[in-house]
Order: C-alpha cells, then structure tokens, then sequence
C-alpha cells in the first residue's frame, strides 16, 4: 500500500507517520506539507509544498496512492471563522479534488474531532467547519472516504503536539491520565490506536463512515497501545 499524509508534523500526523513507517504492508509514504518533517527513511518521501490550495503544478506526484491520512488541522483558539475556514476546509476540500483525479481508487480518511457538527447548525464556530468539510469530503468520489472523530488522545512513543496550548494541557494532565482513561474510557485513545486504525480502515473499509473515538479503538485491533 502506498499512502499519502498531510499534517505530518502534528500530533496526529505524526502518529500515523509512525505506524505507516513500521507497517511492512506499507511500500512507500508521500508527506504533503508546507515544510519538511526533518525524518529519514527508506520509503518515506517528502513534498514541501507552500500553497495548499493548488495542487496544478505538482499533479504527477500524487498518482499512484492507495489511501490518503489527512491530519492537517489547526487550533480555533483567536481565529477568525474566515481563517479558520481557509485552513480548516479550503485546505483539505483541494487536497480532496485534487487526489480523487489523480487515485479515484484511493481511500482518503480525514482527522475531524469529537464534536464536530455535520448539520451546520452548532453555535460553535470549530465544530460547524469540521463538519463542513466532513461533507464535502464525504461527497467526493474516492472508493472510501471516512471522517475520524477522536476525544482525547493520550499521546505515546514521544509524540508531541505542536500547538503550544494542547502542550501545556497534556503536561498539567499527565498524572490524571489513568483516572481519565478509567473513568471514561470510550472517550479517550491514543496515537498509536489512531495510526493503526488508520491504516486498517484504509485496507479493509469500515461499516460506518464516521468513526467516533470507540470506533477508532475497534478499528485500531486488540494489539494497539
């Protein structure tokens, strides 16, 4: 299999990076972003691309992918709805329509949140984005295309977010971790549940299209940390 990973950097993008890297089912992965990640391996690839939105000039490097891990996203905290919406839909609605022309056999899987709303009708101006471009990726003719909706995510292996704010929350949580997780533990996964539930969906497809937390952990197998 041969996957392409926007947001490779984040959190999230880094986890399915990692388990991408270690799976010997995958042949080679193609991250897209705006910098490198600064990782070397064999079959790992790296496009830095500086505009997000247009995918023209590089069109014959997106061929011949079988799945698409879009887990490029951004915090909400002191954006406008319209910057928001630049990042947050415009982004990957281009990503969208530029992989369906080039791997209309892909599967692309995009990385939403607990939350999110798809009626458009929340007053929370994050969740009526996400779930905008939930739609409009779930509209788009790939072979499969999923939304992932993960609570809280337990960060593993060195993982690290790199919003600041999220770095600062997971330090004061830290030693709570394991009352949260038994408290509530259909909300909480972790990075590696995430990657691999990833990869599993992308091979083997999913009864549902949107996958909440407790899907994630199912999808990921019993063997996921």
């Amino acid at each position: 299999m041969r996957v392409i990973l926007f947001g490779a950097t984040g959190m999230v993008g880094q986890a399915a990076l990692r388990e991408c890297l270690l799976d010997a089912g995958v042949e080679r992965v193609l991250t897209v972003g705006r910098s490198a990640t600064g990782q070397k391996d064999e079959k790992l690839r790296e496009l830095v691309h500086p505009d997000l939105t247009d995918y023209s000039g590089v069109a014959g490097e997106l061929t011949g992918y079988d799945a698409c891990f879009f887990c490029l996203g951004i915090s909400s905290a002191g954006m406008s709805e319209a910057d928001y919406r630049r990042v947050t839909l415009d982004i990957a609605v281009a990503a969208g329509r530029a992989l369906v022309a080039a791997n209309p056999g892909m599967t692309f899987i995009f990385v939403s949140g607990a939350g999110t709303d798809s009626t458009g009708k929340s007053r929370t101006m994050w969740a009526r984005v996400k779930g905008e471009a939930e739609n409009a990726i779930l509209a788009l003719p790939f072979k499969g295309a999923y939304a992932f909706r993960p609570g809280f995510i337990r960060p593993l292996h060195g993982i690290t977010s790199r919003t600041r704010s999220y770095r600062v929350l997971y330090a004061i949580m830290w030693p709570f971790v394991p009352l949260v997780m038994a408290l509530f533990p259909r909300q909480v996964t972790t990075t590696e549940k995430i990657g691999r539930a990833m990869l599993n969906v992308a091979r083997q497809g999913a009864p549902k299209r949107i996958l909440e937390t407790p899907d994630i952990n199912a999808a990921a197998g019993a063997d996921a940390r």
